[in-house]
Protein backbone atom coordinates (compact mmCIF):
# COMPACT_ATOMS: atom_id res chain seq x y z
CA UNK A 1 0.00 0.00 0.00
CA UNK A 2 3.02 2.19 0.75
CA UNK A 3 3.94 2.03 -2.90
CA UNK A 4 0.69 2.78 -4.40
CA UNK A 5 0.48 6.07 -1.82
CA UNK A 6 3.84 7.18 -3.34
CA UNK A 7 2.87 6.09 -6.96
CA UNK A 8 -0.39 8.42 -6.31
CA UNK A 9 1.62 11.54 -4.93
CA UNK A 10 4.58 11.47 -7.30
CA UNK A 11 1.78 11.33 -10.05
CA UNK A 12 0.40 14.47 -8.62
CA UNK A 13 3.86 16.11 -8.54
CA UNK A 14 4.52 15.80 -12.21
CA UNK A 15 1.52 16.32 -13.79
CA UNK A 16 0.58 20.05 -14.67
CA UNK A 17 -2.70 19.48 -13.90
CA UNK A 18 -2.27 19.61 -9.57
CA UNK A 19 -0.47 22.84 -10.02
CA UNK A 20 -3.22 24.15 -12.85
CA UNK A 21 -5.75 23.74 -10.48
CA UNK A 22 -4.12 25.33 -7.33
CA UNK A 23 -2.83 28.46 -9.16
CA UNK A 24 -6.23 28.84 -10.38
CA UNK A 25 -8.22 27.89 -7.10
CA UNK A 26 -5.65 30.77 -5.41
CA UNK A 27 -6.23 33.38 -8.59
CA UNK A 28 -9.77 33.00 -8.33
CA UNK A 29 -9.83 32.94 -4.03
CA UNK A 30 -7.60 36.56 -4.36
CA UNK A 31 -10.47 38.07 -6.97
CA UNK A 32 -13.80 37.02 -5.54
CA UNK A 33 -12.43 38.11 -2.27
CA UNK A 34 -10.53 41.44 -2.95
CA UNK A 35 -14.13 42.54 -4.88
CA UNK A 36 -16.15 41.78 -2.44
CA UNK A 37 -14.43 43.20 0.53
CA UNK A 38 -14.17 46.60 -1.85
CA UNK A 39 -17.75 46.64 -2.67
CA UNK A 40 -18.99 46.39 0.96
CA UNK A 41 -19.91 49.66 2.09
CA UNK A 42 -19.63 51.02 5.79
CA UNK A 43 -23.75 51.07 5.87
CA UNK A 44 -23.30 47.34 5.26
CA UNK A 45 -20.96 46.05 7.76
CA UNK A 46 -22.58 43.85 9.15
CA UNK A 47 -21.84 39.90 10.59
CA UNK A 48 -24.51 38.49 7.83
CA UNK A 49 -22.65 40.40 4.61
CA UNK A 50 -19.04 40.36 5.60
CA UNK A 51 -19.72 36.24 5.86
CA UNK A 52 -20.05 37.43 1.71
CA UNK A 53 -16.30 37.91 1.34
CA UNK A 54 -15.15 35.52 4.11
CA UNK A 55 -17.11 32.31 2.87
CA UNK A 56 -15.38 32.40 -0.70
CA UNK A 57 -12.49 30.25 1.16
CA UNK A 58 -14.58 27.32 0.65
CA UNK A 59 -13.39 27.52 -3.24
CA UNK A 60 -10.93 25.16 -1.41
CA UNK A 61 -13.60 22.79 -1.93
CA UNK A 62 -14.72 22.91 -5.29
CA UNK A 63 -11.04 22.35 -6.25
CA UNK A 64 -10.55 19.62 -3.85
CA UNK A 65 -13.51 18.09 -5.92
CA UNK A 66 -12.19 18.44 -9.15
CA UNK A 67 -8.54 17.30 -8.04
CA UNK A 68 -10.07 13.66 -7.13
CA UNK A 69 -12.56 13.67 -10.26
CA UNK A 70 -9.72 14.28 -12.48
CA UNK A 71 -7.24 11.99 -10.51
CA UNK A 72 -9.32 9.36 -11.60
CA UNK A 73 -11.03 10.71 -14.93
CA UNK A 74 -7.59 11.54 -16.04
CA UNK A 75 -6.38 8.38 -16.45
CA UNK A 76 -8.76 6.97 -17.84
CA UNK A 77 -8.75 9.69 -20.59
CA UNK A 78 -5.01 9.21 -21.19
CA UNK A 79 -5.45 5.72 -21.25
CA UNK A 80 -2.78 5.46 -18.27
CA UNK A 81 -4.87 3.51 -16.20
CA UNK A 82 -4.39 0.26 -18.14
CA UNK A 83 -0.66 0.09 -16.96
CA UNK A 84 -2.25 1.05 -13.24
CA UNK A 85 -4.23 -1.84 -12.74
CA UNK A 86 -1.60 -4.43 -14.88
CA UNK A 87 0.76 -3.17 -12.11
CA UNK A 88 -1.79 -3.28 -9.25
CA UNK A 89 -4.91 -5.86 -10.34
CA UNK A 90 -6.55 -5.34 -7.24
CA UNK A 91 -8.56 -2.08 -8.39
CA UNK A 92 -10.13 -1.13 -4.73
CA UNK A 93 -6.53 -0.63 -3.69
CA UNK A 94 -5.56 1.47 -6.56
CA UNK A 95 -9.24 3.62 -5.56
CA UNK A 96 -8.45 3.00 -1.75
CA UNK A 97 -4.71 4.80 -2.41
CA UNK A 98 -6.38 7.65 -4.79
CA UNK A 99 -8.83 8.27 -1.90
CA UNK A 100 -6.15 8.96 0.75
CA UNK A 101 -3.56 11.15 -1.03
CA UNK A 102 -6.87 12.92 -2.72
CA UNK A 103 -8.18 13.60 0.97
CA UNK A 104 -4.91 14.80 2.37
CA UNK A 105 -4.27 17.01 -0.75
CA UNK A 106 -7.79 18.49 -0.68
CA UNK A 107 -6.97 19.25 3.24
CA UNK A 108 -4.36 21.53 2.08
CA UNK A 109 -6.73 23.04 -1.15
CA UNK A 110 -8.59 24.10 1.64
CA UNK A 111 -6.29 25.32 4.09
CA UNK A 112 -4.78 27.46 1.51
CA UNK A 113 -7.84 29.12 0.32
CA UNK A 114 -9.54 29.49 3.98
CA UNK A 115 -5.71 31.30 4.75
CA UNK A 116 -5.65 33.17 2.08
CA UNK A 117 -9.30 34.59 2.12
CA UNK A 118 -8.83 35.42 5.89
CA UNK A 119 -5.76 36.58 5.29
CA UNK A 120 -6.87 39.25 2.42
CA UNK A 121 -10.13 39.82 3.44
CA UNK A 122 -9.25 41.09 7.18
CA UNK A 123 -6.25 43.17 5.52
CA UNK A 124 -8.86 45.11 2.75
CA UNK A 125 -11.38 45.57 5.56
CA UNK A 126 -8.62 47.40 7.96
CA UNK A 127 -7.27 49.31 5.41
CA UNK A 128 -10.92 50.45 4.76
CA UNK A 129 -11.33 51.29 8.16
CA UNK A 130 -14.50 49.21 8.22
CA UNK A 131 -15.29 47.33 11.53
CA UNK A 132 -14.70 43.44 11.89
CA UNK A 133 -17.68 41.60 12.77
CA UNK A 134 -15.84 38.31 13.04
CA UNK A 135 -14.15 36.81 16.21
CA UNK A 136 -11.37 34.68 16.30
CA UNK A 137 -14.09 31.87 16.84
CA UNK A 138 -15.49 32.98 13.86
CA UNK A 139 -12.22 32.80 11.90
CA UNK A 140 -11.65 29.32 13.66
CA UNK A 141 -14.65 27.71 12.34
CA UNK A 142 -14.00 28.76 9.02
CA UNK A 143 -10.95 27.66 8.46
CA UNK A 144 -11.02 24.59 10.06
CA UNK A 145 -14.46 23.95 8.47
CA UNK A 146 -13.00 24.80 5.40
CA UNK A 147 -10.00 22.16 5.91
CA UNK A 148 -12.61 18.97 6.63
CA UNK A 149 -14.52 19.92 3.95
CA UNK A 150 -11.92 19.68 1.19
CA UNK A 151 -10.61 16.80 2.83
CA UNK A 152 -13.77 14.61 2.41
CA UNK A 153 -14.62 16.33 -1.08
CA UNK A 154 -11.63 14.98 -2.39
CA UNK A 155 -12.73 11.66 -2.35
CA UNK A 156 -16.05 12.55 -2.72
CA UNK A 157 -15.11 13.68 -6.38
CA UNK A 158 -12.79 11.14 -6.90
CA UNK A 159 -15.61 8.79 -6.27
CA UNK A 160 -18.05 10.39 -8.48
CA UNK A 161 -15.44 10.07 -11.65
CA UNK A 162 -14.70 6.54 -11.13
CA UNK A 163 -18.63 6.69 -11.21
CA UNK A 164 -19.23 8.20 -14.38
CA UNK A 165 -15.80 8.04 -16.09
CA UNK A 166 -16.48 11.14 -17.90
CA UNK A 167 -14.18 13.60 -17.37
CA UNK A 168 -16.05 16.35 -18.92
CA UNK A 169 -19.52 15.38 -17.25
CA UNK A 170 -17.73 15.20 -13.92
CA UNK A 171 -16.44 18.23 -14.07
CA UNK A 172 -19.13 20.31 -15.82
CA UNK A 173 -21.79 18.66 -12.78
CA UNK A 174 -19.70 19.34 -9.98
CA UNK A 175 -19.11 23.24 -10.87
CA UNK A 176 -22.44 23.70 -11.54
CA UNK A 177 -23.54 22.13 -8.69
CA UNK A 178 -21.13 23.79 -6.12
CA UNK A 179 -21.07 26.96 -7.71
CA UNK A 180 -24.67 27.38 -9.00
CA UNK A 181 -27.37 24.85 -8.13
CA UNK A 182 -27.27 24.82 -4.35
CA UNK A 183 -26.85 28.17 -3.97
CA UNK A 184 -29.75 29.54 -5.76
CA UNK A 185 -31.75 26.60 -3.85
CA UNK A 186 -30.76 27.22 -0.60
CA UNK A 187 -32.62 30.85 -0.35
CA UNK A 188 -35.56 28.91 -1.76
CA UNK A 189 -35.70 25.83 -0.19
CA UNK A 190 -33.23 25.63 3.10
CA UNK A 191 -35.07 23.15 5.01
CA UNK A 192 -34.45 20.74 1.90
CA UNK A 193 -31.01 21.86 0.20
CA UNK A 194 -29.39 22.13 4.12
CA UNK A 195 -29.02 18.53 3.41
CA UNK A 196 -27.59 18.73 0.05
CA UNK A 197 -23.54 18.12 0.13
CA UNK A 198 -22.62 21.43 -0.70
CA UNK A 199 -24.57 22.58 2.17
CA UNK A 200 -23.38 20.68 4.59
CA UNK A 201 -20.08 21.22 3.67
CA UNK A 202 -20.85 24.88 4.54
CA UNK A 203 -22.62 23.93 7.51
CA UNK A 204 -19.19 22.82 9.25
CA UNK A 205 -17.85 26.59 8.05
CA UNK A 206 -20.98 28.00 9.32
CA UNK A 207 -21.47 29.75 5.77
CA UNK A 208 -22.27 28.42 2.34
CA UNK A 209 -19.64 29.26 -0.41
CA UNK A 210 -21.06 32.77 -1.43
CA UNK A 211 -21.56 33.40 2.36
CA UNK A 212 -25.42 32.81 2.35
CA UNK A 213 -26.21 31.94 5.98
CA UNK A 214 -30.21 31.20 5.48
CA UNK A 215 -32.31 31.63 9.17
CA UNK A 216 -34.96 29.63 8.86
CA UNK A 217 -33.91 26.87 9.00
CA UNK A 218 -30.39 27.38 9.12
CA UNK A 219 -27.71 25.07 8.25
CA UNK A 220 -27.01 22.29 10.21
CA UNK A 221 -25.37 22.19 13.48
CA UNK A 222 -21.06 21.66 12.34
CA UNK A 223 -21.02 18.29 13.52
CA UNK A 224 -24.31 16.85 12.05
CA UNK A 225 -22.58 18.39 8.58
CA UNK A 226 -19.32 16.98 9.19
CA UNK A 227 -20.92 13.31 9.80
CA UNK A 228 -23.44 13.70 6.72
CA UNK A 229 -20.91 14.62 4.67
CA UNK A 230 -18.38 11.63 5.59
CA UNK A 231 -21.43 9.71 4.88
CA UNK A 232 -22.03 11.37 1.32
CA UNK A 233 -18.00 10.49 0.72
CA UNK A 234 -18.02 7.04 1.58
CA UNK A 235 -20.77 6.31 -0.48
CA UNK A 236 -19.21 7.91 -3.48
CA UNK A 237 -15.80 5.95 -3.18
CA UNK A 238 -17.73 2.80 -2.08
CA UNK A 239 -19.69 3.01 -5.03
CA UNK A 240 -16.64 4.20 -7.04
CA UNK A 241 -14.59 1.18 -5.95
CA UNK A 242 -17.54 -1.19 -6.65
CA UNK A 243 -18.13 0.06 -10.21
CA UNK A 244 -14.24 0.64 -10.93
CA UNK A 245 -14.11 -4.04 -10.11
CA UNK A 246 -17.13 -4.76 -12.03
CA UNK A 247 -16.76 -2.78 -15.00
CA UNK A 248 -14.29 -3.54 -17.80
CA UNK A 249 -11.26 -0.58 -18.82
CA UNK A 250 -11.76 0.97 -21.75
Amino acid sequence: MTGLLRAEILKLRTVKMAFGLTAAMLGLVCLLVLVHAFALSEDNASFRNEMHVFGWGQLGVVFAALLGALSITGEYRSGTIRPTFLATPQRGRVLAAKIVVCGFVGALFGAASEALTIGIGSAVLSARGLPNELGGADYAQLFAGGVVAAALWGPLGLGLGAILRSQVAVLIGLCAWLLFVENVLIMQLPGAVRFFPGAVGGAISGTTITGEIPADPSLLAPAVGGLLLLAYAAAATVAGIVATARRDVP
